[in-house]
Parts: structure tokens; sequence; C-alpha cells
């Protein structure tokens, strides 16, 4: 095991989020995703290492623009389909977070590797 001189951020969709995705491409009966299936893609994130709930705060509000991006992206390239206003008011309406403070390695055979996060790779997760 290795202790990783982060944090983590896990952020987890609400239902409305859900409801914005469903709407996208409208289902007949029941092939709509539900808030489980949604949750199953959610993602973490590592941040720095945090000492009080108001660093988190400061660090999650500075940075939710570029989360929210990430999450509407994962679920929808085009820009154009997205919400118009992507404020801090959209960000709490459509996820919310779950801070972790340690991040731990438990894979002991395989070294961490750092890459670019492009739009490639949030959308190529249908194979999982």
């Amino acid at each position: 095991m290795k202790l990783l001189n982060r944090s983590a951020l896990s952020v987890r969709p609400t239902q409305a989020f859900v409801d914005w995705i469903n709407a996208l491409e409208p289902t007949l009966g029941g092939d709509d995703l539900t808030l489980d299936d949604v949750e199953r893609e959610s993602t973490i994130y590592l941040i720095p290492e945090m000492d009080t709930p108001e660093a988190l705060e400061t660090f999650v509000h500075e940075r939710h623009q570029v989360i929210l991006e990430t999450e509407l992206r994962a679920w929808e390239e085009d820009e154009a389909q997205w919400p118009e206003t992507l404020d801090w008011s959209l960000f709490q309406h459509f996820l919310r977070v779950e801070h972790s403070y340690l991040a731990i390695d438990l894979d002991d055979d395989t070294a961490l590797e750092i890459s670019e996060v492009d739009d490639a790779l949030l959308l190529d997760n249908d194979d999982s």
C-alpha cells in the first residue's frame, strides 16, 4: 500500500443531473437512466490535502466550473446541449461532493502513471 499525498473528492450526480441526461435523448418506457445507473459512472478527483472544511469549500468553489464542465462533457460532448448558465448554483443543483482526507493506493504491482485528460477518454467508458 502507498499513501498518496492527496485527498480525494468524489463527485456524485443528483436526480436533477440524471433528469438532464435523460432529456438529451428522450426514451420510451423504462429505458431512462436512473440515479443508480449514473452514480456507477461517478468521478473521483485527486486534490491537494485539505486541512479544514473551509479550505475544501474554497478549493471546490474555485474549481466548480471545470468540474461541472468535465461532468457534463462525460455525458454530452456538444456544449450547445448543456445548460445555458454554468455557475455555482447549477453545480450545487447537479452535483454533490464527498471528501476523503486520505488517498491510498492498494495496487502494489502497478506504478502510478500521469496522463492528460481528453474528451475521448471521458467518452470512451462504454466498454467498462
